[in-house]
């Protein structure tokens, strides 16, 4: 799998040297790419690539963003979640598409080999990597979600996904969720929000193995209404999201000071 896991230079002084807790970021649905082996299984799907069902618009950059302003590790797919969703369980029904369902379970298996696995073993790696030199891990996972969904307008422009029975989970959000107001109030901030936070994920999937003491996960859910304004309001948009996670993690003494 063409995944790019990104170490960026200056991690560790990054966070400063009494630093508690490192941060990942993964971005499980960054592209619509089908690798050519498989590209004909989508002759009557195509059009699909580059809808919401292909990927998180957006998500990519602001996974990008945060890992260079953070200086923080990132893990990233740039290939459709309509192959294989990287963010979903092995056995979930919405593992594969309507486009590979019908593949002989040899080959789903592959897919699973090829791109899966490796692409949960690189998260799993560098999870746990933080996790030993700080003691503490704040994996924030880059998604986004279509304005309208069967006839539905979604009333956010950022959802905070977490986990409400676990505390460091909850904290965070709320902190977040007020620096973001704090620094744009004119948006419109909603947890566990157009999702479920303690559904099935990559986040679900490290609480299943890692205690709360350790492992903090947030999936970070961006209104694409935003992505594609004009450039210069994407980036602001951008940027407000990195300077409030900037201040709620310096308000705990757990990132870069302001």
């Amino acid at each position: 799998m063409r995944s790019e896991s990104v170490l960026l230079a200056g991690q560790r002084s990054g966070w400063g040297g009494c630093a508690r807790t490192g941060l990942v970021i993964s971005c499980e649905h960054g592209g619509n790419r089908i690798p050519a082996p498989y590209g004909e299984l989508f002759g009557a799907y195509g059009a699909l690539l580059d809808t919401h069902r292909g990927y998180d618009f957006g998500a990519l950059i602001m996974a990008r963003v945060l890992a260079r302003e953070f200086a923080a590790p990132l893990v990233a797919s740039t290939v459709s979640r309509l192959l294989v969703d990287l963010n979903r369980s092995v056995g979930h029904p919405r593992l594969h598409s309507e486009a590979t369902h019908g593949m002989p379970a040899a080959m789903r298996q592959q897919l699973l080999q090829q791109h899966y696995q490796p692409y949960r073993s690189q998260a799993d790696h560098l999870v746990r990597r933080a996790i030993a030199d700080y003691g503490r891990v704040i994996h924030i996972s880059s998604h986004s979600f279509t304005p309208e969904l069967d006839g539905t307008v979604r009333n956010a422009d950022i959802g905070l996904l977490y986990d409400p029975r676990r505390p460091g989970e909850a904290d965070l959000c709320a902190r977040w969720r007020d620096s973001l107001k704090a620094c744009a109030p004119a948006l419109t901030v909603r947890r566990n929000y157009p999702y479920a936070g303690k559904g099935d994920g990559l986040t679900a999937w490290f609480r299943r193995h890692l205690p709360p003491d350790a492992y903090v996960g947030i999936e970070l859910e961006i209104n694409q209404k935003h992505v594609f304004t004009p450039s210069r309001r994407w980036m602001a948009l951008r940027q407000v999201i990195v300077n409030s996670l900037r201040r709620t993690l310096a308000s705990r003494g757990e990132g870069v000071a302001e």
